[in-house]
């Protein structure tokens, strides 16, 4: 009997599967989509879309079926409809990083596969009417990728290392030709003119083979701690210079890397070895808009986690590079840049400083350079909305201070934000250097539908612009560190920041169709710590700084009103709910205020204290933030809040601060993160580093911090009821069994040191700036002609919508 071929059956299109269901269950169908298109021409939203399905006119069993059947999965999975009838276009997102579009004629019952081009014409007509102009800039960035592999599994996103170096050493197994270029790697290693690794005498791979096995059986005599010094001659004669190590088992441990990388390499083995490189001395970071400073700066406009991050990663980033230099046996001084605007009205700040050393550092100065424009230098402080006229200059007076400080051109770039990751791209490009982009939140994400009617938003907040420079920074840039999966490609439901930017349009200006791949093998995800030193847990009494208890009480209880605090606590043995974050919208503040307000079991459980913002609504210029002073005036009044809330304005202290998180520890009390979106969550992890309870905001990434029920809990602002209820249960939960309370602060704490501390970060990201070095120096061809794809969009868009941002007006007192 002949044996039948197993039969592979095809996944089914979106397409098919909405055909499929017109068929079998056409009159629900109808109703369904006649529902949609009744509701006039638009966006639907992913809960719009599922909602309608409950108000179909058709009898129980043909609903079930309905919703069981292959429709509800295209529905499910849709993140938006386009209704322009008698039409109904559908965004299909299966898993993350993956698309699909149909198209719908409710009359004719016909069904069309769209491509994103096709799809993101239809959805421009929402905007521009029926547009009969077929030459719209489209912008494409999949040709120049094509030779790039990636993975195409949702969960490989965000280990691209991995990936590349999977890549890497499979090309070199199959093909030995492809370990000429790491020969000429080590060989063009130098610094400040003096070789490292290789010198002239190594001509070839079969001769660094024939060496390495010399100089094995030359260090194996030697005791292993034999420093590096004493047999260095005896290796520049066999043809290696120094960085192979400080000692003789170091320079061994290098040496058997590189062997078994040149007889049969694997992925480990070369992720080690180009992480041990000595490749990286300097280091540039560009983080130009708000008050970048060490002191009396938190909480002033666009001033917050950013510049936390960077400080906190600049130490980390320093030690590492000193411990690394050290173990690589060079005698060499690091110097770590971070670049920023030069306010000349600094606000009692250090801002018009040119250069200030970071303080717990020897080698990491922050070096400020004016903004300036042909009305000469601007002098105050403008939005990070607004910079986008000046920043081309300053990229170039930047790079002339940069040349000067550091003796020759840094080693690595990190760009910060949308301005800094621009400004990056810009010196990167010129002067040939690896770029590393952190995008701390995209804009995009924050306002919805802010590309489709960017006219809209584009005179208070320019997104043309903005919008448009994180698209040429992302691409430009050799790899891009996030702190979230979410960050890059969202969830099941919840498509990513970077995700967002796949295929999306500016009417009127171009159309991008494929601008960002999130199964790119650039995305690594590195996430952040909190400073050791200032953040540590209630517990550890003998580093508690006890001294500042008498002004954090006098903060947090002193009924005597004053500038900096409003409102009263009159039961102080009550736990404190205790929020920080700047007062805006999306961070939410007010939104937990009326969230307490409004639940009374909660209000006699617990005392509230938020930290943000200014109270006087005159001390603002911020244009969200007068709003939400407003508005938080008016919730205390509402809801009688005085007597059990207590609102502290913008503390720049961070020891103080980290103390007060540990006092709030002492009153059993819990942290909560409300925002509508937070892309990381730095306040989570500095509370629970502290050993605070947390309750955080399941949009973004806390989400991924914190396992909720276990190491802390989510809430969604969207449900603001809930969120107090599940706050109210926790708090009457410890109040009948106190070891609840500790059960989830140390399994916050343990959370914390398993995955976000800054070590951790240091070494990975040293580790990224090593293999990408690598990556860019074996694929210089293939990123040419991105690079001058990139450079043809740059002159020809951005720099005429960036003409379109008035020049800030000086306040001429």
């Amino acid at each position: 009997m002949a044996k039948s071929n197993p039969k592979f059956t095809r996944i089914p299109s979106m397409r098919e599967r909405v055909e499929d269901t017109l068929s079998a269950h056409r009159n629900e169908l109808v109703s369904l989509l006649s529902r949609y298109v009744d509701q006039g021409k638009g966006i639907l939203h992913p809960h719009n879309l599922i909602d309608e399905l409950d108000n179909i006119v058709c009898d129980e069993e043909s609903r079930s079926r309905l919703k069981n059947g292959p429709f509800s999965e295209v529905l499910k999975s849709a993140q938006e409809a386009i209704v322009l009838p008698p039409f109904v276009a559908i965004a299909v997102r299966p898993r993350p990083g993956v698309w699909e579009y149909v198209r719908v004629d409710v009359f004719q019952l016909s069904v069309e596969q769209l491509s994103v081009s096709e799809y993101l014409r239809f959805k421009e007509e929402l905007v521009d009417g029926h547009s009969n102009d077929p030459y719209v800039l489209e912008l494409d960035f999949e040709p120049f990728n094509a030779d790039v592999p990636r993975p195409n599994r949702s969960s490989s996103i965000g280990n691209g290392v991995q990936f590349l170096n999977r890549h890497l050493s499979s090309i070199m197994f199959r093909n030995k030709d492809c370990l000429e270029p790491l020969l000429d790697f080590l060989r063009a290693h130098k610094y400040k003119g003096q070789a490292l690794m290789l010198n002239d005498r190594i001509q070839s791979v079969s001769r660094l083979q024939a060496a390495l096995v010399k100089a094995e059986e030359y260090i194996t005599k030697l005791p292993s701690d034999t420093p590096y010094s004493e047999f260095e001659y005896a290796l520049q004669g066999m043809g290696f210079e120094k960085g192979w190590g400080d000692t003789a088992a170091r320079v061994l441990e290098m040496m058997h890397l590189l062997l078994d990388i040149l007889q049969a390499p694997d992925p480990s083995t070369l992720e080690t070895f180009l992480g041990r490189i000595p490749m990286v001395f300097n280091v540039v970071i560009l983080s130009p808009h708000g008050y970048f400073g060490q002191a009396n700066v938190l909480g002033l406009p666009d001033t917050g986690g950013q510049i936390v991050y960077i400080l906190d990663q600049v130490r980390a980033i320093e030690n590492e590079m000193l411990l690394r230099i050290q173990k690589q046996g060079l005698d060499i001084k690091p110097k770590i840049l971070i670049v920023t605007r030069l306010i000349p009205d600094a606000k009692g700040t250090t801002c018009n400083q040119r250069l200030e050393r970071v303080s717990g550092t020897e080698h990491t100065h922050i070096l400020r350079v004016p903004f300036r424009s042909e009305n000469g230098i601007l002098r105050k402080w403008i939005s990070r909305f607004d910079v986008w006229p000046y920043l081309e200059t300053f990229a170039e007076d930047a790079a002339s201070e940069i040349l000067a400080e550091i003796q020759g051109i840094p080693d690595f770039i990190i760009g910060n934000y949308s301005d800094g990751n621009l400004v990056a791209s810009l010196l990167a490009y010129k002067m040939g250097v690896t770029q590393c982009t952190i995008a701390h939140a995209l804009e995009k994400t924050k306002y919805p539908d802010s590309d489709l009617y960017w006219k809209k938003f584009d005179e208070k907040y320019h997104f043309s612009c903005q919008f448009t420079a994180d698209v040429l920074a992302m691409n430009n840039a050799d790899f891009i560190i996030t702190s979230t999966y979410q960050e890059i490609a969202g969830t099941k439901n919840t498509v990513g920041q970077y995700e967002s930017h796949t295929a999306f349009t500016l009417p009127g200006l171009y159309r991008v169709v494929h601008g960002i791949d999130v199964f790119d093998p650039k995305f690594n995800i590195v996430s952040p710590g909190a400073d050791m030193s200032i953040y540590f847990p209630y517990h550890e009494s003998q580093k508690r700084l006890t001294a500042l208890h008498g002004s954090i009480e006098k903060m947090l209880y002193d009924p005597e009103p004053s500038d900096e605090w409003t409102g009263t606590l009159k039961d102080r043995s009550k736990p404190i709910i205790f929020s920080m974050a700047r007062l805006d919208g999306v961070k939410n503040m007010t939104g937990l205020v009326e969230c307490y307000g409004k639940n009374t079991k909660l209000r006699e459980l617990v005392n509230l204290v938020v930290v943000a913002g200014y109270i006087d609504v005159k001390k603002s210029k911020d244009r969200e933030e007068i709003e939400e002073i407003q508005k938080m005036h008016d919730l205390i009044k509402k809801y009688n809040l005085d007597g059990q809330f207590r609102w502290i304005t913008a503390q720049t202290n961070r020891a103080r601060n980290g103390e007060l998180y540990r006092y709030i520890a002492d009153t059993k009390g819990a942290f909560v993160q409300p925002a509508f979106y937070e892309a990381f969550g730095l306040t989570v992890v500095e509370a629970m580093t502290c050993g605070l309870p947390t309750f955080a905001t399941c949009h973004g990434g806390p989400a991924e911090i914190i396992e909720h029920g276990v190491s802390g809990f989510h809430i969604d602002p969207y449900h603001p009821d809930q969120a107090s209820t599940l706050l109210a249960d926790f708090f009457e939960k410890c109040k009948e069994d106190p070891s609840h309370w500790n059960k989830i602060s140390d399994a916050g704490l343990q959370r914390i040191y398993e995955r976000y501390t800054w070590k951790i970060y240091s070494e990975r990201l040293m580790t990224l700036a090593g293999v990408y070095g690598f990556w860019k120096y074996v694929s210089k061809l293939e990123r040419r002609e991105t690079r001058r794809y990139l450079e043809m969009f740059y002159i020809l868009k951005f720099r005429d919508l960036v003409k379109t941002v008035p020049l800030a007006i000086e306040d001429h007192h």
